[in-house]
C-alpha cells in the first residue's frame, strides 16, 4: 500500500511483505526461490516486493551479525554522554566525531541527564580505558560521561515485529 506524502510515496508493508520480511530478518541469505515456497508466490512477484521495500528504505541493508566474544571483543559498556553546549553545530560535531570511533557500535540521541547513549565494545577493561581517555574524551564539548558495564545480555535481537 502507498500512503502519499508531500515530499515522498510511502510504502506500508502488506501480508506478503511482513512475511517475506520476517524470513529475511531470520536469514537474509534465503534464495529469492526459497522465500517464494514459504510465502506462496512465484518468484517474480517476491523479486519485486523485495526491490520495492529495498528501493523505499523498508530494508535498509544487509548484514552480518559477529559475535564479539567470538573475535575477543567481550567487554560490552554502555557510555552515557552529556555535552557542555547544546547546540545545533556541537551537536552535529560531536556526531562527526564519535562516527570515527570504530569501538561505538551504536549511539542513540536521548532525553534526560544525558545527550547521548553510546554502545561501546572493546576487548577488556584496558582497550576500554584507553578509548575513554585518549579517544571519547578528547573531544572538547564533553561534560560528562557516565560508563555502565555490561554483566549479561539477556535479549539482542535485530528482528522488528508486527
Amino acid at each position: 500500500m502507498a500512503v502519499s506524502d508531500k515530499n515522498e510515496t510511502l510504502f506500508l508493508p502488506d501480508e506478503k511483505d511482513i512475511s517475506i520480511l520476517k524470513l529475511l530478518q531470520e536469514n537474509a541469505r534465503l534464495t529469492i526461490k526459497e522465500i517464494s515456497e514459504k510465502v506462496h508466490l512465484s518468484t517474480t512477484p517476491v523479486h519485486e516486493r523485495i526491490k520495492r521495500m529495498e528501493n523505499s528504505g523498508i530494508i535498509k541493508q544487509y548484514v552480518t551479525l559477529v559475535d564479539p566474544a567470538k573475535i575477543n571483543k567481550t567487554l560490552t559498556v554502555i557510555c552515557y554522554v552529556s555535552l557542555k553546549e547544546h547546540n545545533k553545530k556541537s551537536g552535529s560535531n560531536f556526531i562527526n566525531f564519535i562516527n570515527g570511533l570504530n569501538e561505538i557500535t551504536e549511539c542513540y540521541n536521548i532525553s534526560g541527564e544525558f545527550d547521548f547513549m553510546l554502545k561501546v565494545i572493546c576487548k577488556d577493561m584496558n582497550e576500554y580505558y584507553n578509548f575513554h581517555v585518549n579517544k571519547l574524551s578528547q573531544f572538547e564539548n564533553i561534560g560528562n560521561v557516565h560508563s555502565t558495564f555490561v554483566m549479561g545480555v539477556i535479549k539482542q535481537t535485530h528482528k522488528l515485529v508486527w
